[in-house]
């Protein structure tokens, strides 16, 4: 399954999340390191779902970019 990551710059770095799964967060100081923790956040949490035998969330989010002239 592919979930999709919403990247956010802060002042030290990067965080991120994914809407199909609340409550899974991480950060990192780059970019890569953030996907990098993502990555290994979404597998810790579905992990964490099956063990506590609650249902996996199909990824339903979508996103898109729209053109508007500054």
């Amino acid at each position: 399954m592919q979930y999709l990551i919403l990247i956010e710059k802060t002042v030290t770095g990067y965080s991120a999340y994914s809407p199909d799964l609340p409550g899974c967060v991480s950060t990192g100081a780059t970019r890569e390191e953030v996907e990098h923790n993502m990555q290994e956040a979404v597998e810790f949490h579905l992990e964490g779902l099956k063990l506590e035998g609650l249902e996996i969330p199909s990824p339903t989010t979508l996103s898109a970019y729209v053109e508007v002239a500054a």
